[in-house]
């Protein structure tokens, strides 16, 4: 793992990556038990994503820049702003559901006031909104840049590659971020794209290119905050492949058992979290009080969201057509 001082971050900066990191965990964690006990019908777990997704984050100005976000970034949203109780909020799909007033799938994330973009099902899209944020920013001389974030198995959606060719046409303060886990849903990366690394591409599209340890979130951070102060200083987009762990299955209806056995067995090793912590203890960042402490607040906290999420109402069905079709006026 990278050293912090090297990436001009001090004690408390890990120690508040690592909190986020430990949240959003309890937080999956949680749907995913709430999955099983027939609460929740689908999970998308960021499992093991934790680092690329908050390193990435923490690197970011959350007051100006935008974020277009895939369905695994919920270490990502929770960064931004989305609460523990409006995630459970949408996976109940309650009322209160802030991205759709409990019409849309769970992780489909959004938040206007976060800046969190709203993004649809079908996977690749968000790379195209964030482009168009990114190309709004520099028309306006504003310093802020856009970022997004998908899964190896996107980028190989036509919406990737022309999004990446027009920001590097138009050198757009742009950030894309592929959190590489090595599986789209089942499909191994060798039967997915011929290159050695997909960070390779950005040659073609005119763009900086990075290859990083997507299970070390100080060098996630280190890469963002290099790639934001590159764009807004025009000198345009990155393309950064982050090489992941995804600890759990595709999905709640996913069985990954197409992943060979020793992997599965030995894919716990390779647990962001736990490298990380084992990283602040061996740098006398935090000790085994702190930690314990930590995870009975956290816990509390995922606690008082779900109980919260369970009570709350479910959407009147006179709503079921609020903001899908245009109310026209007669008269």
């Amino acid at each position: 793992m990278m050293d912090y001082k090297e990436a001009g971050l001090e004690k408390e900066d890990l120690k508040e990556i690592y909190r986020t990191m430990l949240l959003a965990r309890k937080l999956d964690e949680r749907m995913w038990l709430l999955n099983r006990a027939g609460k929740l019908p689908f999970v998308i777990s960021c499992q093991g994503q934790e680092a690329t997704q908050v390193g990435a984050g923490y690197a970011l100005n959350k007051e100006v820049d935008i974020i277009s976000p895939y369905y695994r970034d919920l270490a990502l949203v929770t960064h931004f702003g989305m609460t523990p109780e409006e995630t459970m909020l949408s996976a109940f799909a309650k009322k209160g559901d802030i991205s759709s007033g409990g019409k849309q799938m769970p992780s489909h994330f959004s938040k206007k006031e976060n800046n969190i973009l709203t993004q649809g099902s079908c996977v690749a899209t968000q790379v195209l909104h964030a482009v168009g944020a990114s190309f709004k920013f520099k028309m306006d001389n504003e310093a802020r840049v856009a970022v997004t974030t998908l899964g190896e198995g996107s980028s190989n959606q036509g919406d990737f590659h022309e999004g990446l060719n027009f920001v590097g046409v138009h050198n757009l303060p742009f950030i894309c971020i592929i959190e590489n886990n090595k599986y789209a849903i089942s499909v191994p990366r060798q039967l997915q794209y011929g290159a050695d690394k997909l960070s390779d591409r950005a040659v073609g599209y005119g763009m900086h290119g990075e290859h990083i340890d997507g299970n070390d979130p100080i060098a996630v951070y280190k890469a963002v905050k290099e790639a934001r102060e590159r764009a807004v200083k025009g000198e345009g987009g990155t393309l950064i492949e982050a090489m992941s762990t995804r600890l759990t299955a595709h999905s709640s209806d996913d069985d990954d058992s197409y992943r060979e056995k020793t992997e599965r067995e030995g894919i716990r090793e390779e647990d962001c979290i736990t490298k990380f912590r084992a990283y602040m203890v061996e740098h006398e960042v935090a000790d085994d009080e702190w930690f314990d402490a930590l995870g009975a607040e956290l816990k509390k906290q995922v606690t008082d969201a779900t109980k919260a999420a369970e009570k709350a109402p479910y959407p009147d069905a006179s709503e079921a057509l609020t903001n899908v079709y245009e109310e026209v006026k007669h008269g």
